[in-house]
């Protein structure tokens, strides 16, 4: 299963998975878009294909019963879907930011517990949380939220140990994707060696899973960073976050 699979890192995901051959459960909110990528990968790789579509921000319970189901099992779950803002915290309506904490946050804490029994009980399986390298730098909200991914990863990974069940988080830096347009970020002055191809990444990450990573983070450069940030000042970090420019925001009271 791959939620957000109709574009950037989710449909890398799902075409990656689709030529190994596995059948997929495809969710998203955009049925015309689902339908769209289901046709395509059943047409590029004869593989079964469900679609199921969900807002991830008001409704898990469709997916989760869907996880707990045994006919087929779900042997993979990625928790890909995901936004960001582009407006500073203060400048955001409340009902926005809990909407891309519910997305962020709460579906992948439900979906997560609903996968794993299940997993655990047949011996194997995975889960793969898309984290960001942004969760080891304050940049509001989005990276609050990518924290959490990544400390609930990492803690859930141990409780696992020895089920034949693995827990793995991917932590990406920037990628060429439509996220960033989507939240209308203007991304031109980020120089092209801080992007990332999403179809290397996705199998850089399914590389790493086999070998039994608990992160997989790919791209030298941001190795080097989620090596390096955890390590540093916090003063330091915090002024790493401001350089970027999805990091360049502040709130200015209305006049």
């Amino acid at each position: 299963m791959v939620t957000g699979p109709t574009a950037g890192i989710g449909l890398a995901f799902a075409r990656a998975l689709a030529a190994q051959g596995h059948d997929l459960v495809l969710v998203a909110r955009d049925q015309a878009r689902l339908e769209s990528v289901a046709a395509e990968l059943r047409g590029a790789y004869g593989v079964g294909v469900e679609v199921l579509q969900a807002d991830l921000a008001r409704d898990t319970e469709s997916v989760e019963k869907r996880l707990r189901q045994t006919t087929p099992p779900i042997d993979l779950l990625v928790n890909n879907a995901g936004f960001a803002l582009r407006k500073p915290f203060l400048a955001n309506d409340i009902a926005d930011e809990e909407a891309m904490l519910d997305v962020l946050v709460r579906a992948v804490l439900r979906l997560t517990h609903a996968a794993l029994p299940g997993m655990i009980e047949r011996g194997h399986g995975a889960v793969i949380n898309v984290g960001s390298v942004a969760g080891w730098v304050p940049r509001g909200t989005y990276s609050a939220a990518k924290a959490w991914v990544t400390a609930f990863t990492e803690g859930l990974a141990a409780q696992v140990a020895g089920t034949g069940v693995q827990v793995m988080l991917l932590a990406p830096g920037y990628t060429r994707t439509e996220f960033h347009d989507r939240a209308r970020m203007n991304m031109s002055s980020l120089p092209s060696w801080m992007w990332l191809e999403a179809d290397a990444l996705v199998q850089g990450a399914l590389r790493d899973l086999r070998r039994g990573k608990v992160i997989s983070v790919p791209g030298a450069v941001y190795k080097v960073a989620a090596a390096a940030l955890p390590r540093l000042p916090r003063a330091v970090v915090r002024a790493v976050g401001q350089r970027h420019p999805a990091g360049r925001q502040s709130y200015r009271r209305r006049r």
